[in-house]
């Protein structure tokens, strides 16, 4: 089955539903940068080998639901995805370094998902921009 994926010496399922905000939750995800936002996240899923199960931008926070090695914590998967987009982002538009001293908070959302509420995250996150 593809829900499952494994390793050398592991068969594991680790799924993560990851939520962050801008900086005093601007509404800065929007247009241009939204585009670029979700193309960096692609980019970076691949560097560090996770995949992207679904990704929603809303203008003041991000959705990823994120399907991960058991050796990546939630920790790290959100580090690396934030610290690469706000240098990224920060470096092609200008306007992000005048509105934010820095372009993300440093807290974040983190629920591990499991095979059952696969479908109902994936739906959820969907669903976000009809809101």
């Amino acid at each position: 089955m593809d829900r499952w994926k494994q390793s050398n010496t592991c068969v594991f399922n680790t799924n993560y539903h990851l939520i962050w905000c801008p900086k005093y939750r601007r509404k800065v995800l929007i247009g241009q940068i939204e585009t670029r936002l979700k193309e960096l996240i692609i980019q970076k899923a691949k560097d560090i080998n996770v995949e992207i199960g679904q990704m929603e931008v809303m203008p003041d926070h991000i959705h990823i639901f994120v399907k991960a090695r058991p050796v990546h914590s939630p920790q790290y998967l959100v580090s690396q995805f934030k610290g690469f987009t706000s240098h990224e982002l920060r470096k092609e538009f200008s306007e992000l370094k005048s509105k934010l001293p820095t372009l993300w908070t440093r807290s974040y959302f983190c629920e591990s998902i499991g095979h059952i509420s696969e479908a109902t995250i994936k739906k959820y996150i969907a669903d976000q921009k009809n809101k």
